[in-house]
């Protein structure tokens, strides 16, 4: 029997958003966690401004009528999704920052 999703933990999951330590490796461990929560609550209230946007944009544009509501719901969702691709690429721009500068 193959199994569709193999041996899986939460490491898998929140590797993504974890950063590549790089040149911060002598970091504590604490700071560390503490920064990958971080990291992880922002990545979700970015998610939330997305999908408070898509709610916002999909009520005016049909129920409302008013377009306003709909652009404005517009500029949620892309602020949204700017803010989880510049927070998840945080620790890959650290490094290669800290890579020109050495």
């Amino acid at each position: 029997m193959i199994l569709a999703a193999g041996k899986g933990d939460i490491n898998t999951i929140i590797g993504g958003i974890a950063p590549n330590w790089g040149p911060f490796g002598n970091l504590g461990q604490e700071a560390r966690i503490m920064v990958e929560v971080v990291m992880a609550v922002a990545i979700l209230l970015c998610l939330a401004i997305a999908i408070w946007g898509a709610a916002k944009q999909r009520i005016g544009a049909t129920a409302l009528r008013d377009t306003f509501s709909a652009e404005q719901g517009k500029g949620l969702i892309v602020a949204g999704l700017t803010g989880v691709f510049i927070i998840g690429s945080l620790g890959t721009l650290f490094t290669i920052v800290y890579g020109m500068a050495v």
